[in-house]
């Protein structure tokens, strides 16, 4: 059993538990940091159509609609596929990123600020002033200390505090290259 499993639909939830199974193979990571994920950007719902009504992210990573663009698709059309298709395009973002996909925290920071992958906890996610602070402001949870700043480390210590405690060893295991 993976976790998060009982909160995926029943109508598909052996098929999508497989294919997440695959898809962290391919990657080489643990398949319960990508269900985690997927929990929590889908709101708990496991729904390919789920979409964030003020940023447009939509799906079981919450595609940005350029994002969806670079993929080679749309966010109108990562909404009209079933949670198992849209696997494939959950894979094809991540397959990118393989090589850096090393924690937890590693694949959740792909999927929210890829950019902050590989950098110190301090490492404040925006590029500019105003960045920063929209950046807080779209995600005020993760600002822990409520400086509109948000930190790497602010957001593993949000990330892991979300794992329930009889999981939590395998959200610290990294993978071994």
């Amino acid at each position: 059993m993976l976790i998060y499993e009982e909160n995926v639909p029943a109508s598909y939830r052996t098929a999508f538990v497989a294919k997440v199974r695959e898809i962290s193979t391919r990657l080489g990571i643990n398949p319960n940091w990508l269900m985690a994920i997927i929990n929590w950007e889908s709101a708990r719902s496991f729904s390919s159509s789920i979409r964030n009504p003020y940023t447009n992210a939509t799906g079981l990573i919450q595609f940005m609609p350029d994002t969806a663009i670079d993929l080679g698709t749309t966010i109108d059309r990562l909404a009209r596929m079933t949670a198992v298709e849209q696997l494939d395009w959950v894979y094809k973002y991540y397959v990118r990123y393989r090589s850096k996909l090393k924690s937890y925290t590693d694949l959740y920071l792909t999927t929210f600020y890829p950019a902050a992958v590989g950098k110190a906890a301090s490492y404040v996610l925006g590029s500019t002033a105003y960045r920063v602070r929209r950046i807080a402001e779209q995600n005020s949870s993760f600002d822990n200390n409520g400086d509109m700043k948000i930190t790497k480390g602010e957001i593993e210590s949000d990330m892991l505090e979300k794992i329930p405690a009889n999981w939590m060893a395998e959200f610290k295991k990294k993978v071994v290259s």
